[in-house]
């Protein structure tokens, strides 16, 4: 047996976010936004008794891999996921629908 936490993230579509649990327990979410083929990241939040282990990104990780997955295409209006996409730059950048707005 391991002491790590199960960490997963889900698509939460009737509250327009993505969450990330940890042991089942809400940990951080990243809103969005929808058009059609486009999300809109609005904000990314991780609680504080949460943070310092990793977990907003883990958040953005597998919340861009399902927009991918969908064929989607991202707007990153969060500076979290800009700075993500910008940070991990090749590999998210065929997710950008737009150019993202600066800060």
């Amino acid at each position: 047996m391991t002491d790590e936490p199960e960490v997963t993230v889900v698509d939460n579509p009737d509250e327009s976010r993505f969450e990330v649990r940890v042991d089942g327990t809400l940990a951080g979410f990243a809103a969005y936004e929808t058009d059609p083929g486009v999300v809109y990241f609005v904000h990314t939040e991780v609680f504080d008794e949460f943070a310092g282990q990793g977990l907003a990104g883990r958040l953005a990780q597998a919340a861009l891999g399902m927009v991918r997955e969908a064929g989607n295409k991202i707007v990153p209006l969060c500076p979290y996921i800009r700075a993500y996409v910008r940070k991990h730059s090749p590999e998210y950048d065929d997710l950008l629908g737009a150019p993202a707005a600066e800060a």
